[in-house]
């Protein structure tokens, strides 16, 4: 067991990688970010001092190790993620605003590993995402790092989108402009909002197939969509009939085509809890993704294919 701080650091940014690739709506993503996280704040608390992480005992016998004269008859022992947090708090005071989300994360982690339910499952993103990366940025400066060389450059943009906002002023103006939206909804016939409604789910289904992502409008309650930027890294798998690519994607517009409610960036969806990243899945045949020729169409293609040849073979001739 090593508790120095350069191993720990490597091993955060090796868990880190494996929760940016795993689908932002997969229990998978949740969980390597808070085993991630907590390894992260033990190479924070390492940089100060590695004896910090040991247990502490009457005899000092886990001190010890930390000092490289432990007995090998004596198992190492650390402290808990509960107790790494609390250091942290100590150590660096601008952990303080972060110790509770990297707890619940911590505390997820655990029901996720040690009981039957599905912790994170029941956890969206959205809920938790921004004090993680809040938790991770203090963690990271403190050890002389930055989010870019912890995450890589598109989830540390992302990253530093959703913490800057300046969340109390986009709240509150996001929250009048959904009521106002409300409102003439409500004030419309019976009649008018049932054509509204059926209309936007039409609208809806159209558009998920043109790469929209549903959702339901905060104002009205009907079938309304999102839009964002990819970001991160795919994630593809594929047996004999098709192959799956899933990349999470930063959510920046909504519109609903019902009461009219339009929100533009990351705050204003945020604001109105929408801003969870989200997955766009798109399947394919093994002759699209990888531009084979289906040999049925072989013969309608020769002259093309013949011509290429030709005038590759001019090309090489030259």
């Amino acid at each position: 067991m090593s508790w120095e701080r350069d191993p720990l650091l490597a091993k955060a940014r090796l868990f880190f990688e494996h929760a940016f690739s795993a689908p932002r709506d997969h229990f998978t993503f949740g969980l390597w970010c808070s085993l991630g996280l907590e390894v992260l704040a033990r190479a924070a608390v390492a940089s100060v001092s590695p004896t910090l992480l040991a247990e502490p005992d009457n005899d000092h016998r886990y001190l010890l190790h930390a000092l490289n004269r432990g007995s090998d008859r004596v198992p190492r022992k650390s402290v808990s993620a509960t107790q790494v947090f609390a250091l942290c708090r100590t150590l660096f005071p601008d952990f303080s605003e972060h110790e509770k989300a990297a707890n619940a994360l911590a505390n997820r982690r655990n029901e996720e590993l040690h009981s039957g339910a599905g912790a994170f499952a029941e956890y969206s993103a959205s809920q938790w995402l921004r004090g993680f990366y809040g938790a991770a940025k203090v963690l990271a400066q403190a050890l002389g790092e930055s989010l870019v060389g912890l995450f890589g450059e598109d989830e540390a943009n992302a990253a530093e989108e959703m913490m800057t906002a300046n969340q109390n002023d986009v709240r509150q103006r996001v929250e009048s402009t959904i009521a106002a939206h409300r409102k003439v909804f409500e004030g419309r016939s019976i009649e008018e909002r049932g054509t509204a409604v059926k209309s936007a789910k039409e609208q809806g289904d159209r558009l998920f197939l043109q790469r929209h992502h549903r959702v339901s409008c905060p104002a009205c309650g009907c079938t309304a969509t999102v839009q964002g930027k990819l970001f991160g890294k795919e994630n593809i798998t594929h047996d004999d009939r098709a192959i799956v690519v899933k990349q999470s994607v930063s959510p920046t517009n909504f519109r609903c085509p019902a009461c009219g409610l339009k929100l533009e960036g990351y705050c204003e969806l945020e604001a109105a809890r929408l801003g969870g990243p989200y997955t766009r899945t798109s399947t394919y045949s093994p002759e699209e993704y990888y531009g084979l020729i289906d040999p049925d169409d072989a013969d309608e293609l020769r002259p093309y294919i013949e011509n290429y040849l030709e005038n590759l073979q001019e090309y090489d001739n030259e």
